[in-house]
């Protein structure tokens, strides 16, 4: 080859070597950039993890600057979250009592990074659903299977604070807690459907017993109304008042009387026939 065209590529392969060389560089940069920088978005914290080791620090929303190929960020959820479950205890008169649960809950904001070392992404199978069957089980079995129903608000509210209690241990806010569905055994069910039918028969039959007390005494008061009705009647009587009627019935049968005399009568004297004589 040419000693002349070696010495031109020199410089070529130079200035080829200088722009890969710079290129290098600057795809370095730009991921060291874009690694600089996290975004935080709404309705979740950053935990940040230095060579794996959790920081004292929690991320808010917004864009945050963490160290590039140092440190790491773990995005959690701090919204309001659901956990339902069927719960199967036993009651004071050891009833066995299937309960369904729905719980909401969240994290606290500002201690998630102490809930990430110490539990984990996996809270809610290692700690909210154990949590929420332990509360059950211990205030279910304070109440009797027909007080598990009357007293269904106080039963919540027992529950709802055992659990609150147990959850805040875990840096964790216990929001709601509603008890959509108490079942029993059939056998409960039977038992329970035959006494309301003998609670029912037995008002009915107080009903009557009321209405037919109530019946005989107002037939009593009647009876006493009239007897002293006449009893009033029969002080009133005297013999002016005997004769007085007397008269009045006279006077009635003349009304009525059509003038004429009878052709028969029963006695001693006999009537004349008025009209054989004319």
């Amino acid at each position: 080859m040419d000693s002349g065209k070696v010495i031109n590529m020199v410089p070529k392969f130079k200035m080829s070597k200088g722009l890969i060389t710079f290129g290098l560089v600057a795809l370095i940069l730009l991921i060291v950039t874009l690694n600089a920088f996290v975004i935080i978005n709404a309705g979740q914290r950053g935990i940040v993890l230095q060579l794996g080791a959790v920081r004292p620090v929690v991320l808010t929303e917004g864009l945050h600057f963490k160290i590039p190929f140092i440190q790491d960020v773990v995005h959690v959820d701090v919204r309001v979250q659901k956990s339902q479950s069927d719960q199967t205890a036993a009651s004071k008169d050891l009833q066995i009592v299937t309960t369904t649960v729905a719980v909401n809950f969240h994290l606290e904001p500002n201690q998630v990074n102490k809930l990430y070392q110490n539990v984990g992404l996996a809270y809610g199978e290692r700690i909210v659903d154990p949590a929420i069957g332990e509360a059950v089980k211990a205030i279910t079995a304070q109440y009797t299977a027909e007080e598990l129903i009357s007293k269904r608000s106080e039963v919540s509210a027992k529950i709802k604070e055992t659990l609150a209690l147990k959850l805040a241990t875990y840096y964790m806010i216990l929001d709601e807690i509603n008890i959509t569905e108490f079942k029993f055994s059939e056998e409960f069910n039977n038992a329970i459907e035959q006494k309301q039918i003998a609670e029912q028969q037995a008002l009915k039959a107080n009903l009557d017993l009321q209405r037919i007390e109530i019946e005989a005494k107002q037939k009593i008061e009647q009876a006493k109304a009239e007897a002293e009705s006449l009893r009033l009647q029969k002080q009133e009587v005297t013999t002016e008042l005997v004769k007085l009627r007397e008269i009045e019935a006279q006077i009635k049968a003349i009304e009525k009387w059509d003038g004429k005399l009878p052709n028969v009568t029963g006695g001693a004297v006999p009537f004349v026939d008025v009209n054989s004589a004319q």
